[in-house]
């Protein structure tokens, strides 16, 4: 609520002195009180009355109030605020609750306003001065944040004491609000160069919460980001930390099965994939001389000779790094080795890899990602060492991944966001990133929900998603499979049984798959026989090979029987013959329906009533058998 100052106004005032001898306590008792009406006037320096006559017989300097309060105490009367002055103590008493506050505001802002001026004042009162800003210049937050900045950093840079009091006074003005950005700046500082002291927990806990919440865009905004990237690093300075991060993720998600608040995790999401872009951006910049995202977002996507960017970001720079980079640029074809004290890269070039870059250019394509991050003898070898910081960053902001995908509410909408890889090619590149982000590749492999584990695919045709990178041959498969057997084996489970996606894995990924069967995989063997009975290998050597690699297996050997006993039985039913038009008499089950299927040809049958029966989805293997069928009627089955 917001208050209008008063310059004057009409007030009971009672003035009760510290009592010294028996007397005065029995003079000061509250049956002797006396209140007195008076007009009071907030002058520019003192309190006075109009009629300076009793209690306010000489009016009362502002720099004499120790204190400005309201009344707490036991059967106090009604709407009393109290000046804690030298011997004694005034209570105001007002009309009512709406004009108390009223006095209360103006005194504050008296009181402070009168202290600013004075040439040398107590360091405690010192501390509490901005407080007695905050309700006045409730109005003008941001305006307010920004000059209590810039007035106080000269202090702040020589007074650590008062830096815990400053941050904790503005407090209350970012309840609502978030900081601006030189703010930010300077909260970023603070959580660098003292990540375990208690303003980090105490004050920037809520500030980051509500930033968490209510942001919409870090681009409009990017300190808002970094200092919520410092603020959770400082938290994983702690003595327990990951385990305090972990209880902020939770406390940010909340204890129920479902988070209210929907931005959290666009916002968390962002946060990570930023932090884990700086952990390689210097090697990214000192590799190519590419533009960075900024340069990009801006249009610059040509290579031109210039000094590489430098951005604010969590990493600092070498000062070594920029006539590196010189000497990256002048042997652009020779094996090369770029140290600082951030990142040591060894990059291998031929003339082979830059042909196929140039040709790649020139058709304004895309290099697909995997081919990019293939390591071989003739293709580039890269090899990543990040610093001691950066892996610590790394690990931090991947173990937050791992976190987010182990709430159900969250794992769609994460899936969603990391579906079209986000991470930079040398993070892919990377040993470590790639077998710690493994963890939340297996969560999503392992949820049963469709829009999940459907983002393992590509995005859009002609792009590589997870299911690529994490299969055998891909830059990321460390395990011989296993990922990829489950990844298979859930999207085979949903509605992935189809002709396109069998034959994606017949072109591209057939050896791998001869390969996991024939070490018993019976997800494997299952997409053997579905390719022999779609018909998906046309080559008769190959179609030999599989079989082979079938029957070498117990498993395969059973199911490549069942398969033969399929075929067989649908060859007899594909006889010619048998009725076009059939109706299931009512209340007949699978079992019926299976055991008239079987009893003879149907090969002409086009239209088939199961209406009004029990008939199941079990059914359907022996519907499918069924060449000519055109139309079904499954009006009230089960």
């Amino acid at each position: 609520m917001r208050y209008k100052l008063l310059q004057e106004g009409d007030i009971q005032v009672c003035v009760i002195r510290h009592p010294r001898t028996f007397l005065s306590k029995i003079l000061t008792s509250k049956f002797l009180r006396r209140w007195e009406p008076h007009h009071l006037t907030l002058a520019d320096n003192s309190v006075a009355s109009a009629t300076p006559t009793g209690y306010m017989e000489n009016s009362i300097s502002y720099s004499a109030i120790e204190d400005v309060q309201l009344l707490s105490w036991e059967n106090a009367p009604k709407y009393c605020l109290q000046l804690t002055i030298p011997g004694g103590t005034v209570l105001l008493q007002a009309a009512n609750s709406y004009l108390r506050d009223q006095w209360f505001h103006s005194l504050q802002w008296k009181v402070s306003s009168a202290l600013r001026c004075l040439p040398s004042v107590p360091l405690r009162i010192l501390f509490s001065i901005p407080y007695s800003f905050i309700l006045f210049i409730f109005s003008k937050k941001n305006i307010f944040l920004q000059n209590a900045y810039s007035r106080c950093s000269p202090l702040i840079n020589f007074f650590s004491l008062f830096l815990s009091f400053f941050l904790k006074a503005i407090a209350p003005l970012l309840e609502n609000n978030h900081p601006p950005p030189d703010l930010c700046e300077f909260f970023c500082k603070h959580c660098r160069e003292r990540p375990r002291s208690m303003v980090v927990i105490e004050v920037f806990t809520p500030v980051v919460q509500r930033i968490l919440k209510h942001n919409m865009d870090f681009g409009k905004c990017p300190r808002l980001r970094l200092f919520t990237q410092e603020y959770i690093l400082a938290l994983n300075e702690l003595n327990a930390g990951m385990e305090v991060v972990k209880k902020f993720i939770h406390s940010m998600h909340g204890p129920t099965g479902q988070c209210p608040h929907p931005r959290v995790l666009p916002n968390l999401v962002a946060v990570c994939l930023a932090a884990i872009y700086s952990c390689y951006e210097e090697f990214i910049n000192s590799r190519d001389n590419s533009p960075s995202l900024k340069e990009i977002r801006n249009g610059c996507q040509q290579q031109c000779d210039r000094k590489p960017n430098l951005p604010l970001r969590l990493l600092h720079t070498s000062p070594d790094l920029v006539s590196q980079e010189a000497t990256l640029t002048e042997s652009r074809l020779k094996p090369v080795i770029v140290t600082s004290n951030e990142i040591h890269v060894e990059v291998e070039r031929n003339n082979t890899a830059n042909q196929k870059m140039t040709a790649n250019v020139g058709n304004d394509s895309e290099p697909n990602l995997i081919d990019c991050l293939m390591v071989s003898p003739t293709c580039s070898t890269i090899s990543i060492e990040l610093s001691a910081q950066a892996d610590r960053i790394l690990g931090c902001y991947v173990e937050i991944l791992k976190m987010l995908s182990d709430y159900d509410d969250w794992r769609p909408a994460l899936a969603s966001l990391l579906q079209p890889i986000p991470f930079p090619k040398e993070a892919l590149a990377h040993e470590k990133f790639t077998k710690e982000l493994k963890y939340v590749i297996q969560r999503f492999a392992e949820d049963p929900r469709q829009e999940v584990h459907s983002c393992l695919l590509s995005v859009r045709a002609g792009k590589d998603g997870w299911f690529q990178l994490y299969s055998p041959g891909g830059v990321a498969c460390d395990d011989d499979g296993e990922l990829f057997a489950s990844m298979v084996h859930i999207l085979m489970g949903s509605c992935y049984k189809t002709k396109k996606f069998l034959l994606s894995l017949a072109e591209n990924k057939l050896g791998p798959c001869m390969l996991l069967a024939l070490r018993g995989n019976q997800t494997m063997v299952e997409i053997l026989c579905l390719m022999l009975e779609y018909n998906i290998i046309d080559n008769n050597d190959t179609q030999l090979q599989i079989i082979s690699t079938l029957e070498s297996t117990d498993v395969g050997k059973r199911m490549y029987e069942q398969l033969c006993d399929r075929q067989r039985e649908l060859k007899e039913l594909q006889r010619k013959g048998g009725p076009t038009r059939l109706t299931l008499p009512s209340k007949s089950t699978d079992a019926d329906l299976a055991r008239l299927l079987s009893s003879g040809s149907f090969g002409n049958l086009e239209n088939l009533s199961l209406a009004f029966t029990n008939v199941t989805s079990a059914c359907a293997e022996h519907l499918i058998k069924l060449p000519s069928l055109k139309q079904l009627n499954l009006w009230s089955t089960q």
